[in-house]
């Protein structure tokens, strides 16, 4: 079956399904599974035939073949490292090449804007990945007219580069979660611009010099 793109604001079920995904993806990015988180994506049976179906369904088998140890030194390996790991999921890195960048900047603004703060505990610039998600779902939530703007100037433009590169890693589930999370963003990128009535959310790259 052929799933429509919305014309309108979606149900409030579809958006607190949006906003858990946001969620779950940034959970994932920003640390490994536990064993009960592991289980659960391990019971998913999504069906499908489209992209996010089948990222859905590569995510929950590579979880069966997987272990809370295993994922925890392949997280540090892949996300963390003792310097940098094979990612560095940060906007600034992506946008700027250089950590603590003008994307950084650019970013605490608009969360002051928005009323957001950082939580006390994150020792993580703003600009992770997986805090931009997080700030996706918080805005689904609760400020839907700003959830595409939000998109458009902080994701776009460097989110699925991040992701492609977590897809090419040699861990199965991080790469799983690397394809889910592309296709998942580029269903946001046309479902807001469906929403807004407004020319596709691209993601850009800059050409290679």
């Amino acid at each position: 079956m052929t799933q429509q793109l919305p014309t309108a604001e979606p149900d409030d079920e579809t958006r607190a399904l949006r906003a858990d995904i946001y969620r779950l993806l940034g959970r994932l990015l920003r640390e490994p599974p536990d064993e009960a988180l592991l289980a659960w994506l391990t019971s998913l049976a999504p069906e499908g035939d489209g992209d996010l179906a089948r990222g859905w369904q590569g995510l929950a088998q590579a979880a069966g073949e997987a272990t809370p140890a295993a994922l925890a030194r392949a997280h540090f390996r892949h996300l963390v490292g003792v310097i940098e790991g094979d990612v560095t999921p940060y906007a600034s890195w992506y946008r700027q090449g250089a950590l603590m960048d003008e994307a950084l900047v650019a970013l605490r603004r608009d969360l002051r804007r928005l009323g957001i703060a950082r939580a006390e505990h994150s020792r993580d610039p703003e600009d992770h990945l997986a805090a931009e998600l997080e700030v996706m779902a918080l805005l689904v939530e609760t400020s839907p007219h700003e959830e595409a703007g939000f998109y458009r100037r902080h994701l776009a433009p460097w989110a699925d580069r991040c992701l492609a590169d977590l897809a090419a890693v040699d861990t199965p589930f991080h790469a799983r979660l690397g394809e889910l999370g592309r296709a998942f963003l580029a269903e946001e990128a046309r479902r807001l611009a469906a929403i807004d009535g407004e020319a596709p959310v691209r993601f850009v790259t800059p050409p290679v010099s």
